[in-house]
């Protein structure tokens, strides 16, 4: 497997690959509500590829202010589940907020993700809310 940060735009198609077939396909997130503003042609995202070059996992990387990012859009194809991408994804991410000055990270999940998250060292730091039309929860990690 090959993890690779960048906004170019192969990596940029991987990553809407994924999440198409994930949130789109899978779980019947409306394609508005799944691709929105934030996926702009300089958005950097992490994709993992299988060792094919298949685009298999993918997460992606916003700005929320000059020391806070947030993860967001994390998902992994159905057969490549329960290697543990969606930690790496998060690791990755996490790995290049720090290399650029962010000290905090925070997640919005949707509930069903609120224990994966929690192991990744994340704390939940709001009352559930729904978003998308998801039951979700806010949830914080400070970077080291």
């Amino acid at each position: 497997m090959k993890f690779h940060t960048g906004s170019e735009p192969w990596n940029h198609a991987a990553a809407l690959y994924v999440r198409m077939n994930v949130f789109v396909l899978e779980r019947t997130i409306a394609m508005e509500d799944e691709f929105d503003d934030n996926d702009e042609s300089d958005r950097v995202y992490v994709v993992a590829y299988s060792d094919d070059g298949q685009p298999v996992a993918t997460g992606r990387f916003q700005t929320v202010d000059d020391t806070t990012m947030r993860p967001g859009r994390i998902a992994t194809l159905k057969e490549y589940r329960g290697q543990h991408l969606g930690a790496q994804i998060i690791k990755a991410l996490e790995e290049y907020g720090l290399a650029h000055g962010y000290t905090k990270s925070v997640i919005h999940s949707e509930m069903t993700a609120k224990g994966f998250y929690e192991r990744q060292g994340y704390q939940v730091s709001s009352e559930p809310y729904e978003e998308d039309g998801v039951p979700a929860i806010t949830l914080t990690k400070t970077l080291s």
